[in-house]
């Protein structure tokens, strides 16, 4: 996300008391898809689970690769009219930096396209102001994709039948 360009990230994050956080956590995902454009069916999917409001959509690009390894970027605005992006409340369109956005599209594969999203955990902003009224700090998440999750888990039910 964009550099913030604070000299001592550590020295200011232990001067923040607030525990009235105005977002919660964010994760960037990219998710391939055929085209230029991701398909109806999936934008209607994150439209549903962005009306339960267990997330919130911050900035959506839509990042293609040429088969000569050209990067076009397309940042989508809230007001895309006619695009298909209309349904989706976009809060912080241009929150992924630069670096981000030539990060993530390094993982792309020549002649695919993907969109890069930017999805608050709305749910566990709750968690974080917890967390900080208390005094606690969390040292360090870790996501575990959920095929991993999945597999490991039937392991472990297997080995226990």
């Amino acid at each position: 996300m964009r550099d913030l360009n604070i000299p001592n990230a550590t020295e200011e994050r232990n001067q923040i008391h607030m525990t009235d956080f105005r977002y919660g956590p964010v994760e960037l995902h990219l998710v391939g898809f055929e085209g230029d454009r991701p398909d109806p069916r999936t934008l209607a999917a994150l439209g549903q689970l962005l009306g339960t409001g267990e997330i919130r959509l911050l900035d959506f690009i839509i990042v293609s690769k040429a088969e000569d390894g050209t990067v076009a970027i397309v940042e989508i605005e809230e007001d895309a009219d006619g695009s298909g992006f209309e349904e989706l409340e976009i809060l912080s369109a241009g929150l992924v930096g630069e670096e981000d956005i030539d990060d993530f599209a390094a993982q792309i594969p020549p002649g695919s396209s993907a969109a890069l999203i930017a999805l608050e955990l709305a749910f566990a902003r709750t968690l974080a102001e917890n967390l900080t009224a208390g005094g606690g700090v969390v040292l360090r998440t870790e996501r575990v994709p959920a095929p991993i999750v999945n597999a490991l888990l039937d392991v472990v039910e297997q080995e226990g039948e």
